[in-house]
């Protein structure tokens, strides 16, 4: 059984500590041997953060080598840029949430930000597939902009590019999220499905 390698990228406040816990959840549901590393990065808001997640028979480390990752999140899109060497042209789909966040100085004018489009090529290069989707816009559609991790969370299911079953992510993300939550969460979830299940796919979206 092959193990199964995911990059989460993406900035404090994002929700990428939560993210990976669903999937490694969802995996041990499964029946899975879960490695789920620590955040790496600084966790407060606006900070870069990764972690890793790997599943399989047997996971000896949850470190992911270069042009290993099963699947790059980019729930910040210039973060997934930072760990796109993680990517291999014949293993990896990547998923870009289109919504920057913009550092401080960028916002003050003293530091650039590449634009969608450069993002876009580098993951080509690095990846099997490319999804991309606005994140952002359907987290609020589902009621709650925070939400945006588990709208990735969704459009990764409906990539299939992990063998876990949308329900078992579902169940996860009943049991870690507060109750008075969850309804949203699950919108999100369905939102971010739907979005790569109508296919918007590289290409089919204009920034």
């Amino acid at each position: 059984m092959p193990v199964y390698s995911v990059v989460v990228a993406g900035v404090g406040g994002q929700g990428i500590l939560l993210a990976s816990e669903i999937l490694g959840t969802a995996a041990m549901k499964e029946g899975y041997d879960v490695r789920v590393s620590e955040i790496h990065g600084m966790a407060q808001r606006g900070g870069s953060v990764v972690c890793f997640v790997r599943f399989g028979e047997k996971v000896w480390s949850h470190y992911i080598p270069e042009g290993k990752a099963d699947v790059i999140l980019g729930i910040e899109p210039s973060e997934a840029l930072r760990y796109i060497d993680k990517g291999s042209k014949d293993r990896t789909v990547t998923i870009l949430n289109a919504a920057p966040v913009y550092p401080p100085l960028v916002s003050l004018g003293k530091a650039s930000y590449p634009p969608i489009y450069t993002i876009l090529e580098q993951a080509k290069k690095r990846s099997k597939d490319v999804f991309i989707l606005n994140a952002l816009d359907l987290a609020k559609e589902a009621g709650s902009a925070i939400a945006q991790n588990v709208v990735m969370l969704g459009a990764l299911s409906a990539s299939k590019a992990l063998p876990l079953k949308p329900e078992t992510v579902k169940d996860a993300i009943k049991s870690l999220v507060k109750p008075a939550y969850v309804d949203v969460n699950l919108r999100a979830f369905d939102l971010g499905y739907s979005a790569i299940e109508r296919e918007l796919l590289l290409g089919r979206l204009e920034f």
